[in-house]
C-alpha cells in the first residue's frame, strides 16, 4: 500500500514559495534521490504547471538539473484539476472522485506518492489521506505568500529532524 507524502521547502514564517528560495546544491541532490524512488507524484493543477518546466531540456541545465528532470519524466503522475483538458508525458487527470481515486492510488501502488501544493495537500489532509507531512524548513523570513497549510493546521505529531543541507531542516510529522 502507497504512503502519501506532503513536502515542500517553507521559509521560518511559514510560506512556500520556489520563486524567493530555492534548494542549495546538497539539499537538490536529496530532492534526486527522492523523485527517483518516488512511486509517483499527484499535483494540483498550478503546481503541476510549475513542474512542467521538467518537461523540456534547457541549455543551462547541469548534471544534476538533467538527473531530476530524467527522473521526474519516467515516475507517474496524477493531476487534480476540473479545468484542465489535458497533461503532459506520463500524467493522468483526475478531474471527478478525487477520494475515489486516491484510495485506488494507495491501494494499487507501493511505496511515497509525493503530493504537491498545499491546496491539494488541505482537500487530501481533511480526509485523512496524507500519512507524512515534511517540512524543508529553510533559514528565511518572507512575510507573505503561500503558506505551507492553505486551511486549518491538522493535529500533528514530530516523528523525526534531520539536517538536510547546511541550513535546512527537514521536519517529519505524521497525523496525530
Amino acid at each position: 500500500m502507497a504512503k502519501l507524502v506532503f513536502g515542500m521547502n517553507q521559509s521560518l514564517d511559514g510560506y512556500v514559495d520556489h520563486t524567493a528560495f530555492g534548494p542549495t546544491p546538497a539539499l537538490f541532490r536529496h530532492f534526486i534521490e527522492l523523485i527517483e524512488r518516488a512511486a509517483g507524484s499527484v499535483y494540483g493543477r498550478q503546481t503541476y504547471e510549475v513542474m512542467r518546466y521538467w518537461d523540456d531540456d534547457q541549455p543551462e541545465w547541469d548534471a544534476d538539473d538533467h538527473a531530476f528532470a530524467a527522473a521526474w519524466r519516467r515516475h507517474p503522475k496524477w493531476v487534480v484539476s476540473r479545468s484542465s483538458t489535458s497533461v503532459g508525458p506520463n500524467a493522468s487527470l483526475v478531474r471527478d472522485d478525487l477520494e475515489g481515486a486516491i484510495r485506488q492510488l494507495k491501494t494499487e501502488r507501493d511505496g511515497e506518492i509525493q503530493v504537491g501544493g498545499p491546496a491539494l495537500a488541505q482537500s487530501l489532509g481533511e480526509p485523512g489521506f496524507i500519512d507524512e507531512y515534511r517540512i524543508y524548513l529553510h533559514p528565511v523570513v518572507l512575510g507573505h505568500g503561500k503558506p505551507y497549510f492553505a486551511g486549518p493546521r491538522p493535529r500533528l505529531r514530530l516523528i523525526a529532524t534531520d539536517r538536510i543541507a547546511e541550513d535546512v531542516l527537514r521536519l517529519t510529522y505524521v497525523p496525530a
